[in-house]
């Protein structure tokens, strides 16, 4: 258990220090997998229009519209970025490039989400700066434990 400069508990309630130690080691590889898996499926309904999404041909339309272009090639870099950098972040493999690539494409949907203010019930930017700032954690720390990056001995 940590404690403070001063020899007391760091810890409102002692007791939980062993709860916490005990799971420590699994919180960034949770927070890691989480972010993938709120990639993937968006990047699915782009590329293959499942989970209610338009499909690839809809979205690159969609995207010529507000002014990506062409909108294939911009529906084909973020739908990739979403499912490939999802999936590299879920095993822990190549971590900080799958985040900096998370985190490129997030701060545009910040930039592009912010017009619409904060608040995601009105399609503002707090979800695109949450998932940007999480992404900015793995750029930084690295994957983490349970990842083939720890198992490989090697990071970007």
């Amino acid at each position: 258990m940590s404690t403070s400069g001063t020899g007391g508990s760091r810890y409102y309630v002692p007791a939980l220090a062993n709860i916490y130690a005990a799971f420590d080691s699994y919180m960034l590889p949770l927070l890691r997998a989480t972010l993938g898996l709120i990639l993937i499926p968006h990047g699915c309904q782009k590329l293959f229009g499942w989970f209610g999404g338009m499909g690839f041909e809809k979205f690159a339309a969609l995207f010529d519209k507000l002014g990506y272009k062409p909108g294939a090639f911009w529906v084909a870099v973020v739908a990739l970025t979403e499912v490939v950098g999802g999936l590299m972040l879920v095993f822990g493999f190549c971590t900080r490039f799958a985040a900096l690539a998370v985190a490129i494409f997030m701060i545009n949907a910040v930039w592009f989400t912010s017009a619409k203010g904060f608040f995601w019930t009105n399609g503002g930017a707090e979800f695109s700066i949450l998932l940007l700032v999480v992404s900015l954690v793995f750029l930084v720390r690295g994957s983490g434990n349970l990842s083939i990056d720890e198992k490989m001995g090697r990071e970007f």
